[in-house]
């Protein structure tokens, strides 16, 4: 009885950083912008850099969903600015636009304005551009085109290949999702989707052999998706973690299916310590995994790990019986289970008593000779004294 769960939904781009709030000091200047695309819309959660010229201090803010920054903790002094549309942009140093020799002083409020489309209508007129910049702004220009074009087009890989699985036709889904790749490759998403479509594939394949070769790329796969993800990994991205354990849980999911036990749990277990609010389902693969490979000493040391993470997780403890069920031994006719049998069967039917499992746990109860309850745990209220 297998019960494997595995993340299939993730959208596609997930950017934004989350600058460190910068307290006002003594001696210190106020600078503000407003930082618009070459649509005239807003740039959301983009980032502003003023790098001091005469001392090397910088400054990071982020633009809020007007497309406004705003501190009050900035030094005097000559500044470079430079505008960037995320924070992965400005990571890989893939600017919009800059603004040189910006001069930041304490008696006035500094306003530093990114309007690309104003300035993409001034290069046309010549108007107020230097040849630096108008270069600048082509290049910024033609990288957002291509950009677009980019992410529409694997957007409609993506969406292609999520119908195709959906019917359950997955080479079409391979198809779709390799032919992403050939578009850009550096796409953790598109290879964790491409990992999912040849670990469901696998399960589809008559031959061994074949099945097998599919279960390895999806290790593959998914193993490319992690090292992109990591490398892309923003320390105050709050998805971050989530996203690493979705593929780190899906991999795991690979390895057992194509027989590596140890491989898969010590996945589990990267999935659990990456994201530690969903550890108990990480756990409870884990041990459905060592379950079924026959493994019951480790399969419940496992579910003993998602009880402790959840201990409202019912299908742990009907699991964690299981395999001390099998763990009993005969003296004459009677069989005598291993230490915690009934106390796990009991914690489910307390939980859950009319669970899915509620009449196995009952039977295997009664088989073992121990008392049903459902309310295991509770201390009994004293019966009241009779008054003379």
């Amino acid at each position: 009885m297998k019960k494997h769960l595995a993340v299939f939904a993730l959208v596609l781009l997930m950017l934004g950083i989350y600058a460190a709030p910068v307290l006002a000091q003594v001696g210190s200047a106020t600078v503000k912008g407003v930082c618009k695309d070459v649509d005239g819309n807003p740039i959301a959660d983009g980032v502003v850099v003023f790098a001091n010229q005469d001392n090397g201090q910088k400054y990071t803010l982020k633009t809020n969903k007007k497309g406004e920054y705003f501190s009050l903790g900035v030094g005097s002094g000559t500044y470079n600015v430079t505008l960037y549309k995320s924070a992965d942009d400005a990571k890989a140093n893939k600017e919009l636009f800059h603004q040189n020799k910006f001069a930041v002083t304490l008696s006035d409020e500094n306003t530093l304005d990114f309007d690309l489309k104003k300035l993409a209508t001034e290069q046309a007129k010549g108007q107020g551009l230097t040849p630096e910049q108008i270069k600048a702004q082509q290049e910024v220009q033609e990288k957002q085109k291509k950009e677009v074009g980019t992410v529409k087009q694997l957007n409609e890989k993506l969406a292609a290949a999520k119908v195709a699985s959906d019917a359950g036709d997955y080479d079409t889904a391979l198809a779709d999702l390799n032919s992403a790749n050939e578009i850009d490759a550096t796409r953790d998403l598109i290879w964790f989707k491409l990992g999912d479509a040849y670990r469901m594939s696998a399960t589809k394949q008559s031959d061994a052999a074949e099945k097998q070769k599919r279960l390895n790329s999806a290790v593959d796969s998914y193993q490319k998706a992690l090292q992109l993800k990591q490398a892309a990994t923003n320390e105050k991205d709050p998805n971050a973690t989530k996203t690493l354990a979705a593929y780190y849980n899906n991999l795991a999911e690979a390895y057992s299916k194509a027989g590596k036990i140890e491989d898969s749990t010590k996945t589990y277990e990267q999935a659990a310590q990456a994201d530690p609010s969903a550890a108990a389902q990480y756990y409870f693969n884990m041990g459905a995994v060592l379950t079924n490979a026959g493994k019951a000493d480790q399969a419940i040391e496992a579910f003993d790990k998602c009880i402790a993470a959840d201990p409202t997780k019912a299908e742990a403890y009907y699991q964690k019986g299981v395999n001390l069920l099998g763990k009993a031994t005969l003296q004459g006719d009677k069989m005598v289970a291993a230490p915690g049998t009934a106390e796990a069967f009991q914690k489910y039917l307390e939980l859950v008593p009319t669970g899915g499992h509620s009449e196995e746990a009952k039977a295997m109860l009664t088989s073992i000779g121990a008392p049903i309850e459902t309310s295991f745990g509770t201390k009994k209220k004293a019966p009241p004294k009779k008054s003379n």
